[in-house]
């Protein structure tokens, strides 16, 4: 077997392996010991892959960083479709799934995981947040465009606010529960309501 080839698939198996760990017992057991038991290898498999834990970790959160991409791609094409808020319930509710609820936990609280993370350009941004933030605000810059936002919104501080309210709102929950659609679809209409309401004026 080629050795990029199964570079891929042994990382995969940690990767899958560290989200086990953490959606069952939460990112306080997130260990190197943890991973590869889960992972069924050699204690020594992560450490001959990576130069250590926090390298790990840090790969493991750009690997779902990375997939913000193609949901950010089809957050942008769906402007014009649909309600605004609906369209940013969605993406809200696949952000924060509980790995990435968790792999936000393990960031703010690791300080050398969030120097590994952090772009020149992001400033005091917590990676991950960052890049949502990004998604939602070329989004909404994109329903501006089109007139279904007022002309002056503050596509940037929206963004923000449905950011940080909508990880409060996840990350608040007892483990291996979901919020109330409801009461997201609140705080996401709350949040919009002014942009939205005075497109009209």
């Amino acid at each position: 077997m080629p050795t990029g080839v199964h570079l891929r698939d042994v990382r995969q198996q940690l990767f899958q392996a560290a989200e086990r760990v953490l959606l069952r017992d939460g990112p306080n057991a997130l260990t190197s010991r943890a991973v590869t038991a889960e992972a069924d290898v050699a204690k020594g498999v992560l450490h001959r892959h990576f130069t250590d834990f926090d390298a790990f970790l840090a790969e493991l959160v750009k690997d779902r960083i990375a997939r913000l991409k193609d949901q950010a791609a089809l957050l942008e094409a769906s402007a014009g479709t649909r309600t605004v808020a609906t369209n940013l319930l969605d993406a809200l509710t696949e952000l924060f799934d509980p790995v990435s609820v968790a792999l936000t936990s393990l960031v703010f609280f690791r300080d050398e995981l969030r120097t590994r993370l952090r772009r020149p350009a992001d400033g005091d941004g917590l990676p991950f947040l960052t890049e949502a933030r990004e998604m939602l605000s070329t989004y909404l810059a994109a329903e501006r465009a089109q007139g279904r936002l007022a002309a002056d919104a503050e596509v940037d501080s929206l963004a923000l606010s449905l950011i940080g309210a909508s990880h409060l709102h996840f990350a608040g929950r007892r483990p291996h529960t979901l919020p109330d659609p409801a009461e997201l679809k609140k705080l996401t209409n709350t949040i919009i309501a002014d942009a939205v309401q005075r497109r009209l004026l």
